[in-house]
């Protein structure tokens, strides 16, 4: 059975940095291309970032373009999504997942969601 369980959130200030990573058990992680998504409370899942599989094409949402980077190491089976300059409104519970094609916006494959990891940004 797939599972994918982040970590590396936590409380930072504005214009902080965190790393989050995105480790897979279960499958070969290498034959999926990787979208991250985050949800604050109140509003809707959106997609933030995506990886193709070879890591060949890449895509970041307008509102994190230029401040996060997001990259894979297939041999340790894990995505990361490096977060710098974070603001207040990065603030959500982010989570990876499987999707379709890294074309454009991700689409996830399946509706089967972890822990997510819950990233703070305050003051």
């Amino acid at each position: 059975q797939l599972q994918l369980v982040e970590s590396g959130g936590g409380l930072v200030q504005p214009g902080g940095s965190l790393r989050l990573s995105c480790a897979a058990s279960g499958f070969t992680l290498r034959a999926y291309h990787i979208g991250w998504f985050r949800q604050a409370p109140g509003k809707e899942r959106e997609g933030v970032s995506c990886i193709s599989a070879s890591g060949a094409s890449t895509y970041y949402a307008d509102s994190v373009k230029g401040r996060f980077t997001i990259s894979r190491d297939n041999a340790k089976n894990t995505g990361y999504l490096q977060m710098n300059n974070l603001k207040p409104e990065d603030t959500a519970i982010y989570y990876c997942a499987p999707i379709y094609s890294c074309l454009g916006p991700p689409r996830p494959m399946y509706d089967y969601w972890g822990r997510g990891t819950q990233v703070t940004v305050s003051s």
